[in-house]
């Protein structure tokens, strides 16, 4: 009975011991993950007004990538906040390239881009050249937020919380 009551204990202790090192574990991998940083691919494109552009010439800058399509319909909603936000912090050093998938038909985007009067560079992703190099990007929208030494350093998949990436921006801007 003795040796029962003592083998219970042991496995409760062992259970604890297990469960903080899980813990420490999880809160590592956490803290490695907040701490990381991936560069932005190295790409090149060219935006609708044919000039070619290559993310290390935007180097910096604070720059963010917004994949998206006009079937999309929070894309289509959030345009309006995307096209404050890069208002708001563009003259702070904000550059903004939106990235048309490659099922969005050109002169969907060509008339999207026109009648909104969108005030940032635009681009055509024919090929998912870009979205492969982003890492396969398939859903929409999907925005990375990149710091001024090319580093992604956000990813939001959907709408972002805007308050949440003005915060983020100012934070980016002001680094040097």
């Amino acid at each position: 009975m003795q040796a029962q009551v003592e083998n219970t204990a042991g496995k409760r202790l062992w259970i604890k011991a297990a469960g903080a090192v899980a813990v420490v574990a999880l809160a590592l991998a956490g803290y490695m993950s907040m701490s990381n940083t991936h560069a932005a691919p190295d790409v090149s494109f060219t935006n609708l007004k044919g000039e070619q552009v290559s993310l290390k010439n935007l180097r910096g800058k604070v720059v963010m990538v917004n994949f998206w399509a006009t079937s999309c319909t929070t894309c289509v909603a959030e345009m309006p906040q995307m096209v404050q936000t890069y208002n708001m912090y563009k003259d702070k050093g904000l550059d903004y390239v939106a990235v048309a998938m490659s099922y969005d038909p050109p002169n969907y985007v060509l008339n999207f881009v026109q009648t909104r009067s969108l005030p940032f560079q635009v681009t055509l992703d024919t090929q998912s050249k870009l979205a492969n190099s982003f890492g396969d990007v398939k859903l929409t929208p999907t925005t990375f937020v990149i710091d001024k030494q090319g580093n992604i350093i956000k990813r939001y998949v959907g709408a972002p919380k805007f308050e949440e990436l003005h915060a983020l921006l100012d934070k980016a801007l002001a680094a040097a």
